[in-house]
This record gives structure tokens, C-alpha cells and sequence, in this order.
């Protein structure tokens, strides 16, 4: 494996041959020299205080544990701070050091203490799995013990209990869900006839797409299949637009059926902002539905009207309430567009966040609901699932009625969840070459007509794969996108044939190929200028011909802009000195939801949070660079254009980890101005939430943010600064990430050379043994 820390091993790190171990002797000979050990890596950073300390109770409780088995523990709960959900022991021994968070940012390296390679120098696989034979703590499977170890081929895996039974639970969940039989052999799968005729009415017959495979149609036809479906893609290739027609694909199958009951649909994400992105997104596409098409193909105005006396004994709810009325006045058949109002009205527009639909309790990790109190619903939408982590799945599974259907939305390719685990990457890792049986090519074409090209199918396909659709066609970027031609460079993986210098090469291209909307700005050191010029104005200048003259689908779209616009649009469009809030709320309401639009034609994303390149030292920069300009006036910790983002879930607020807000400041009669920080309210209602600046516990600015904050976003222009050196956080998903919270504009800024170059060559690998769901 490569050495992520190439570079950093200097004579720092190698003097500790002698010195280091020196002070400690063999830190494996006994457990008081290894918990020596611990406290140093602790003091450095390199391991938690909390790893630490499970060590230490493992020994309190088993004095005779070996200390490797304390080693392995402390490592083991290290790796969930780190995003894995447990230790491989193979591939620790393979790169020992990479165990660690090794080293920290700003660490000078000075009197180390040993690392882990040293350590383990002399351990094999063989005694590492000696020292956990230890049945009062490590278990092979259920029981009480508090780590579990799991044996594949050429390894083992180390859990903390708790992580273990995640998985296996979340094994069982879906296993249960993925219906892995031919149609008509579940009675929740549509017959082919009847689906096609509905698919038709919402996508066309495949004769009006001649030109390639309509991945949303077959996407909509495998999650109408089964209780559990994936719908994977990158930006643009309409995750949403499919849902929403997925969604009303199951409630026109669903009235059709005798008992006539409107399905319970439930949409979540798992942060507040892209709850609000989904929020917006879906409202805007059910407008758009061809509902009346739908009813009629379906038959679905005689099929309701059967069953009108049982619909009259219904409580008539706002959604039915049409139907029943004519029903009620003797019509033998509901009109159309009652119906098609119907449906309407069951595909629910708002988004709620995941902590709140399963209702989170204070100084608890446990839900309100769960296996003993379900969720009331029978389909749930989760969008962004890539920023599931794993605990969040496990309870999201859990509360889940038997008969529900699941639907994740997300990219495969983006960041994983901050905590750990990387489910939506773990479910999709065989979705590329798609592995459909022959058996369900044959079902999807009678109940499409559209037909598989041979390369997706595989006779040897798992179920999981059945149920996972990937959207391949960008309707955001086309070849003439230089984000979109971008992303995918960045994004494409090595193999035999992608060599390193290959890809690098690839990039290289798409920045010399001149593409109007991307641009490439290298700074000398932290001080040069041009990066004030960046994010003060945009800097047009790196663009073609500045940014004029491109076009959209929408017309000619505006030039790149800084921070400069929505601070000149909170000075511009500020109502008058003598309104008052309560008297001219509208008025107000307005002028802060056109600084938070402005606001979002601009951001700063970087991959560290200390460091001058971090978020630390960057948010001073700017905040500085705006000063100069007379922009802001940052003299004390709130001021007028401050634009600030939640870190944590406020419920009593109602604002959720990643909404954004500006501060603004508004007459008072008693107090001349009074600041108050603006939100959008993320409901869909275009609403604005004014909070005062003492009621907000955990925000901080945001001039720039990391990109793992940014997900769930997207800004007209994104710049993303990479560090002066290379980093292990640097990933090829970090930067994929990053590109595609562009929409119109893209700046990549460079510190150091090589950064880019080195950073689209690591993968990130989150260990689990969630893995693909195989026929066991």
C-alpha cells in the first residue's frame, strides 16, 4: 500500500529507532509499557484520550490481557474517529502507521515518541490473532463481549461491539427488504403491463429517446420492485426529477389496488441544508408532473370511482377530499383531474432532516422511534445518503414498518459521512457495471421497452444488485462543461487502464483545453493578492473572456462574482432607516432573502480546518481582505454581513448542522441598530427566520468552509483551496466533491505545486464489512 505519508518521514521520524524505543523498551512487553505509550500518543494528538481509555478498561477488567490485544482495542476505537467502523489487521500490518491519525496539522515533529510500524515491526498476523483469543473479551459473534472479531480469507476485522451489530443489522434489514424473485412472485411487484403503461405516461415511450437508455425510466421500474432501491449518480443526472416521478408512479400503482389508500411518503436528508435543497428541488418538480397523462393511462379515474363506498367510510383528508366529493354527489367515475390532484397532493414537498423524523431525545443516542414504535409511513426518500453514516442507518432501518419501502438518493462518489462508516459506497461498489440477471433484463424491458445493453448483464449478479439503479447521463454538464469534463477526470478510477501519469495528464488537458467556466489560480504564499482579488470579485480575469457571454439554458449568465456582490446587495437593497420590523416585516423578509441568494453565488470550500489554508486561517484572510476593502467592519465578533453557519442541530430554533444565515442589521427605536442573524426557514415557503446573535450557542463564520461541510450545497461559483503540501485528507472524493458544489463557475487554487497531483491519486477506504450483500 502507499505510504500516504511519503515526504513527512524525515530524519524527525527516523531518529526514534533508537531514541524512542529506547525510553520505552519493547512497548508490547507489558500493558503498563503500552498504556506509557498511549498517554504519549494521546499528548500529540496522534490517538483520543477515548481510545485511550478503552484500553485501559479492558485491562482493569482482564489484568492478564495481552498487550497486543490493548493495542488492537485502542486502534479499533480509533478508526471510528477516523471514519472506519473497524480494524483490518491485515492491512495494519501492511501499513502500520496509517493507524494513526499521524501526524496532525501544525506538529513539528520534535521527541517523538515510537509509531505504530515500530511497534509492530515484529508482530505477524498469526500473533495478533493469538493475543485476541481471549473469551472474556473478544467475541466471534453475538454475546456480551465488548469487541468482536469477524475472520475473511487473509485477515481479520476488530469491532467494538456496538459497530458489529450495526452491520449485521443492517445485513438483515436489507437482505429482508431486496426482493430477489422474478415478477408476480412478490405481491408488492407491479405487473409488468400495467407498469409500462404508467412509465410511458411519465417518461415517454422509448421510441422518443432514441438516442440512448433511459436510466430514469429504469431506475423508477426497479425500485417499483422492491422494498429497498439505490438510485445512484453524479450532479445533473436527475436523482430528483426520478424520484418525484418514482413517487408518483407507486401512488398511481397504489390507488389503482382495491383498497384505494393514498401511500404515506416521508422525505428526509441528513442536515438541514440539504433538506433545504431537496425541499426546493421537489416542489418545483411535481409542478411538472404529467399527472393527467398518468391517470389516464392507468385507468385510474374508473378504478377510484369503484371504490367509492369504501371511500366514503374513509375520514376524508385534504388530499381525498376532491375524489370523495364527487363520489359523494352520485358521479360513477371521479373526474381526471381530481385524481391527478390526488396524487398531487400525496407526494409530499417537505424535507425533514433524519434526527428529526425519528425524533432525537437530549443526553441519548436512542430515537423516539424504533423496532417497538415505527415510523407511520410506507415510503421513506432519504436524498444525500451518501452522508449516512452507519449508527444513522442501522436506526433508520430499525424504525422502519416491515412493509415500507426504503429509497436512497445520493452520489456513490462524494465524501463519505463525517462519522462512521460509508454505507451508500458499500452498497454501490458493483453498481458502475450494473450486474442485472438475465432474469430481471427480461422483466425490465417487458415493463420499460427499453433493452439492457449486454455489458450490464451478469449471470452471476447478486440481489443487491437488483435493486440499485445508477443514472448515467448529465443533464447539468455536457462535453462543452468544463466542471462537468472535470469531475469526471478527477473522479475516474486507476486500474489497467488508467495509469497514475495518465490520469494526471487527463487533467492537465482539461485546464489547457480552455473551457469558459473553469479557471486555475496558483499563489506564490498565503499573502499574494490575487487570492484577495478572488474572493473580494471573483476574478473574472481567470476565466474566458472574464466570464461574459456564456450561456445557459436560461439565457446569458452573469460573470463569476466575490463576496463583494452580496455585501453590496445588503448595503443597496436595506430598507429605509425609519422601517420598522414589525410594521414592515415584509419588506425585511425580502431584502435578507436576496442577501442570502447573493450569498450563495460565492463560496470558499478548503480541506482543512487549521493551518493557514484551513478554515481558520482563511476566514481571517478574507474577513481581513473585506475589511481593507471597506466592505465589513469585523472590529468585533458580530457585525453587519457576517455570514455564519450551524454546527449543531438547534431544534429549539429550528435551524439544523449546515444551515447558513447572514447577519443584517435592523433600526431599532430604542437601540438605533440591532443585529440579528437571518436564515431561511427551509421549509419551502421562502419564509425567513430572524435569530439574535446571543441565542445562537454553535455557529461559526463561514467565509470559507471544509468541503465535508459543504455537501448537501450548491454555489454559483465555488473556489476550492487546496493546502501548500500534501495532506492524507486530500482525496480524489474530497476534490470531486468540491468541483461538483459548482453550478456556472469553478477555481481551483493552488498553494503548492503537486498538491492536485497527488491528491487525485488517493482513494479514500473506509474498512467495513458491510460490503456488497452477497446471496447469504
Amino acid at each position: 500500500m502507499k505510504d500516504l505519508f511519503e515526504g513527512l518521514e524525515d530524519d524527525a521520524f527516523e531518529a526514534t529507532s533508537d531514541n524512542a524505543l529506547g525510553a520505552f523498551g519493547d512497548a508490547l512487553d507489558t500493558a503498563g509499557m503500552l498504556l506509557d505509550l498511549l498517554d504519549r500518543w494521546v499528548e500529540r494528538g496522534w490517538l483520543r484520550a477515548l481510545d485511550r481509555a478503552l484500553a485501559m478498561f479492558l485491562h482493569r477488567e482482564v489484568p492478564e490481557a495481552p498487550p497486543l490485544l490493548l493495542l488492537a482495542a485502542a486502534l479499533a476505537s480509533h478508526q471510528l474517529g477516523r471514519g472506519h467502523v473497524c480494524l483490518d489487521l491485515g492491512m495494519t500490518l501492511q501499513a502500520p502507521d496509517l493507524a494513526l491519525s499521524l501526524p496532525p496539522e501544525g506538529d513539528d515533529l520534535s521527541d517523538p515518541p515510537p509509531l505504530p510500524g515500530q511497534v509492530l515491526a515484529n508482530v505477524t498476523l498469526t500473533d495478533w490473532r493469538a493475543a485476541l483469543d481471549q473469551p472474556a473479551l473478544v467475541g466471534r459473534g453475538s454475546g456480551s463481549t465488548p469487541l468482536v472479531t469477524s475472520e475473511i480469507a487473509d485477515s481479520t476485522r476488530l469491532y467494538l461491539r456496538r459497530y458489529w451489530q450495526y452491520e449485521q443489522d443492517i445485513r438483515q434489514a436489507l437482505a429482508a427488504r431486496i426482493d430477489d424473485t422474478h415478477e408476480g412472485a412478490n405481491a408488492d411487484t407491479p405487473a409488468a403491463e400495467s407498469l409500462r403503461r404508467a412509465l410511458e405516461a411519465l417518461f415517454g415511450t422509448p421510441d422518443d429517446q432514441p438516442e440512448h437508455l433511459d436510466w430514469q425510466k429504469l431506475a423508477c421500474a426497479l425500485a417499483a420492485r422492491s422494498r429497498f432501491a439505490v438510485i445512484t449518480g453524479g450532479p445533473g443526472t436527475g436523482k430528483t426529477t426520478t424520484v418525484v416521478k418514482l413517487l408518483a408512479l407507486l401512488q398511481a400503482l397504489q390507488l389503482g389496488h382495491s383498497d384505494g389508500r393514498a401511500l404515506r411518503i416521508r422525505l428526509a436528508a441528513p442536515t438541514g441544508k440539504a433538506a433545504a435543497r431537496l425541499n426546493e428541488s421537489i416542489a418545483g418538480q411535481v409542478e411538472t408532473l404529467p399527472l393527467a397523462a398518468l391517470v389516464e393511462q392507468c385507468d385510474l379515474a374508473q378504478r377510484v370511482a369503484s371504490d367509492g363506498e369504501a371511500r366514503r367510510s374513509q375520514t376524508k383528508t385534504r388530499s381525498l377530499q376532491a375524489v370523495n366529493e364527487q363520489l359523494d354527489e352520485g358521479f360513477n367515475t371521479a373526474s381526471s383531474s381530481a385524481v391527478a390532484l390526488l396524487i398531487k397532493e400525496t407526494i409530499p414537498t417537505e424535507v425533514t432532516t433524519l434526527h428529526r423524523l425519528l425524533g432525537s431525545r437530549p443526553d441519548t443516542r436512542r430515537f423516539r422511534h424504533h423496532a417497538d414504535n415505527p415510523l407511520a409511513l410506507d415510503v421513506l426518500v432519504v436524498d444525500e445518503a451518501s452522508m449516512v453514516d452507519i449508527e444513522m442507518m442501522a436506526s433508520l432501518l430499525a424504525a422502519l414498518p416491515p412493509r415500507a419501502r426504503l429509497i436512497l438518493l445520493g452520489d456513490k462518489d462524494q465524501l463519505a459521512s463525517v462519522e462512521a462508516g460509508a454505507v451508500l459506497g458499500d452498497l454501490c461498489q458493483r453498481a458502475d457495471g450494473g450486474h442485472y440477471r438475465p432474469e430481471t433484463a427480461v422483466w425490465l424491458q417487458a415493463a420499460t421497452g427499453d433493452t439492457l445493453p449486454e455489458r450490464y448483464i451478469d449471470t452471476h449478479g447478486q440481489p443487491l444488485d437488483q435493486a440499485i439503479a445508477m443514472l448515467r447521463v448529465s443533464h447539468r454538464f455536457d462535453a462543452a462543461s468544463g466542471i462537468g469534463q472535470l469531475a469526471q477526470a478527477v473522479n475516474a478510477p486507476l486500474g489497467d487502464n488508467l495509469l497514475p501519469k495518465d490520469k494526471r495528464r487527463a487533467i492537465q488537458r482539461i485546464f489547457d483545453q480552455g473551457y469558459a467556466d473553469i479557471s486555475r489560480l496558483r499563489l506564490k504564499d498565503s499573502d499574494d493578492t490575487a487570492l484577495d482579488r478572488l474572493v473580494i470579485d471573483g476574478n473574472p480575469e481567470g476565466f474566458l473572456d472574464e466570464g461574459r457571454g456564456r450561456r445557459s439554458r436560461d439565457g446569458v449568465l452573469p460573470p463569476p462574482t466575490g463576496y463583494r456582490h452580496y455585501l453590496g446587495v445588503m448595503k443597496e437593497q436595506r430598507p429605509p432607516p425609519d422601517a420598522d420590523l414589525e410594521h414592515d416585516r415584509q419588506a425585511f423578509d425580502d431584502w435578507a432573502r436576496a442577501v442570502l441568494e447573493a450569498h450563495g453565488r460565492f463560496q470558499v470550500l478548503c480541506a482543512l480546518r487549521k493551518g493557514p489554508w484551513g478554515v481558520e486561517g482563511l476566514n481571517r484572510q478574507i474577513a481581513g481582505a473585506l475589511k481593507r476593502q471597506g466592505l465589513i467592519d469585523a472590529e468585533h465578533g458580530w457585525y453587519p454581513g457576517r455570514p455564519v453557519l450551524v454546527t449543531r442541530n438547534d431544534y429549539g430554533l429550528g435551524l439544523m448542522n449546515g444551515d447558513i444565515g447572514i447577519t443584517l442589521a435592523q433600526p431599532h427605536p430604542e437601540h438605533g441598530w440591532l443585529l440579528r442573524v437571518a436564515f431561511p426557514s427551509n421549509d419551502g415557503s421562502g419564509r425567513i427566520k430572524w435569530v439574535l446573535p446571543s441565542r445562537l450557542q454553535a455557529v461559526e463564520t463561514v467565509f470559507a468552509m471544509t468541503v465535508h461541510k459543504s455537501q448537501g450545497s450548491e454555489f454559483t461559483h465555488t473556489a476550492l483551496v487546496l493546502p501548500d503540501a500534501p495532506n492524507p485528507i486530500l482525496t480524489r472524493e474530497l476534490i470531486y466533491t468540491g468541483i461538483t458544489r459548482a453550478k456556472d463557475w469553478f477555481t481551483l487554487v493552488e498553494s503548492g505545486r503537486g498538491v492536485l497531483d497527488e491528491a487525485v491519486l488517493r482513494e479514500v477506504t473506509r474498512v467495513s464489512g458491510l460490503g456488497v450483500l452477497g446471496d447469504s
